[in-house]
């Protein structure tokens, strides 16, 4: 008996040994493969073929935390490339003087896309003198390399609005208008403050449920009296007046800012005009980009790590390596997110879902918990599908999913951000019922059109190149808010009780005559 059990040993421990030598050979195989692959990718690209644009080709005019360029890898009958290169094949040199003659202070980094593309992105902490950008695809000058600036070329901090809005729109390429701005100020063709305001901060100053602003922006500069207990958010609508101001002259202007997550103003109510983060189906507030896709684009290579650059160069794997399951990760913050936990545990083959934080719903911890680890945002992409779940209003992380690499699963939903009506289920992502019921049918789907799931997740992360990056959300904002002054009937005046918000402190030196008509010499 024993000598039996030792001999079927042997015979499994030669089976294990055997498929591990065949596992090893496989593996080099593979990997001898994409070698191959890459190196052939990279002879059959043409330097001088390659798209280069973006706003971080025109520092002189535009002005922002962090510039960036993208790149598109061609080959000689101009098709794009559509596999990693790596970032080896790319290289960039920016560099620039101080107005004392030393090296100016410049980070700069290249995000790889992994599929043929690259964004190069750089920024400034001072002023610069004739910054020099040099960007080159195996050791040779991409197109308008390279560029040279005589300057001076600003920084962020730098207050220098030094011309109308109208000629920084044009400069900054910003459509006429939007069709989210034009629907939202229907209502509002002539308003006069001076009859409606008492009436607003009456409704509005609701102090343990409402929390709000009153903004007036006055000779550019931002004036402000917040109403209720919970203003922190305050600092974010501060930030990005005070960054157009630094640009351009914003027209006078005074408006409501609601810094909660509801809209406030119900369709069933008098319209009264109230600029929210998030819009519904059943309210009229004015939609303006989220305080966290706002604070993402004025802080790019600065204080925060995930915004809409940086979600499109850390991830890790191409479509077909990626975890064929929908990933999700997230608060308590509805009882659909609580659903998506039901379900994810009845079809762990298709989706990982656990909930981060119990806030709402403490009272189930113990059936749906318990509560797990953050996971890195980038991480994310190491799986194939998305979902964007609601939280107390629309999820913001929606536009940054998009970004990714991966197919986006979007729960219907009565809230929307300002981009939302420009999307189209199906071709920017795949739709799923409110109540998830759709779900597990849907990926099911996608796992079986795995050709159209991936188009679809290129047409989503294509749409937030062209519409939700930085330049956007800034052009945005100037439309909405030059729209916004077009409308206002009353005279715009500070008010008493208004504090005044200053401009951050800094060393720049603007030299032009600015439309504010005074002059700053070097």
């Amino acid at each position: 008996m024993i000598n039996k059990c030792v001999d079927n040993w042997k015979t499994v421990k030669v089976t294990v040994e055997f498929a591990m030598k065949l596992f090893h050979l496989i593996f080099y195989c593979l990997c001898q493969y994409a070698i191959y692959a890459r190196n052939n990718v990279i002879d059959e690209i043409i330097p001088s073929k390659t798209l280069v644009w973006g706003p971080g080709l025109y520092p002189d005019k535009i002005v922002m935390r962090a510039r960036y360029i993208f790149l598109q890898l061609r080959d000689q009958n101009e098709k794009n490339s559509s596999i990693s290169a790596g970032e080896e094949v790319i290289s960039a040199q920016i560099q620039g003087e101080t107005l004392t003659g030393s090296p100016c202070h410049i980070w700069k980094q290249i995000l790889d896309r992994k599929d043929g593309s690259f964004i190069v992105r750089y920024k400034l902490y001072q002023t610069c003198m004739n910054l020099q950008i040099v960007i080159r695809v195996k050791n040779e000058d991409v197109p308008a390399s390279p560029l040279i600036f005589a300057g001076p070329v600003y920084e962020e901090e730098c207050y220098c609005p030094n011309e109308d809005i109208n000629d920084w729109l044009e400069k900054n390429q910003c459509p006429l208008n939007y069709s989210q701005i034009q629907a939202d100020l229907q209502p509002f063709f002539s308003l006069d403050f001076d009859a409606i305001r008492k009436d607003i901060i009456k409704k509005f100053d609701r102090p343990y449920s409402v929390s709000i602003c009153h903004y007036v922006v006055k000779l550019n500069k931002i004036y402000r009296q917040c109403y209720g207990q919970h203003v922190g958010f305050k600092t974010f609508m501060d930030a990005i007046l005070l960054s157009l101001a630094r640009k351009f002259v914003i027209p006078d202007i005074e408006l409501f800012v609601n810094l909660g997550d509801w809209p406030l103003v119900s369709n069933t109510e008098k319209t009264y005009p109230i600029f929210s983060w998030c819009g519904s189906d059943d309210s009229k507030d004015i939609a303006m980009p989220s305080y966290d896709l706002t604070e993402s684009t004025l802080e790019n290579m600065g204080r925060v790590m995930l915004d809409m650059l940086s979600v499109q160069g850390n991830t890790k794997l191409p479509w077909l390596a990626k975890v064929e399951k929908a990933f999700w990760r997230g608060r308590d913050s509805c009882r659909e997110r609580l659903d998506l936990i039901d379900i994810a545990r009845k079809h762990p083959d298709l989706i990982n879902a656990s909930i981060t934080n119990f806030f709402f719903f403490k009272n189930e911890i113990d059936k749906y918990g318990p509560r797990e680890n953050h996971t890195s945002f980038f991480n994310f992409f190491d799986y194939k599908y998305q979902l964007n779940i609601d939280g107390s209003v629309a999820a913001y992380r929606f536009p940054y999913l998009l970004a990714g690499d991966s197919l986006v699963f979007k729960q219907e939903s009565k809230y929307y951000e300002f981009f939302y009506k420009q999307l189209r289920p199906y071709e920017h992502y795949i739709p799923i019922k409110k109540d998830l019921t759709d779900l597990v049918e849907k990926i099911r789907w996608a796992k079986q059109h795995d050709n159209i799931a991936y188009k679809v997740s290129r047409n989503g992360q294509l749409f937030t190149r062209d519409n939700l990056m930085p330049q956007n959300i800034f052009c945005y904002h100037a439309v909405l808010f030059k729209e916004w002054s077009n409308r206002l009937k009353s005279k715009v005046v500070r008010l008493a009780g208004m504090e005044e918000v200053p401009q951050p402190e800094s060393s720049c030196k603007c030299h032009r005559i600015n439309a504010m008509g005074s002059k700053e010499e070097l």
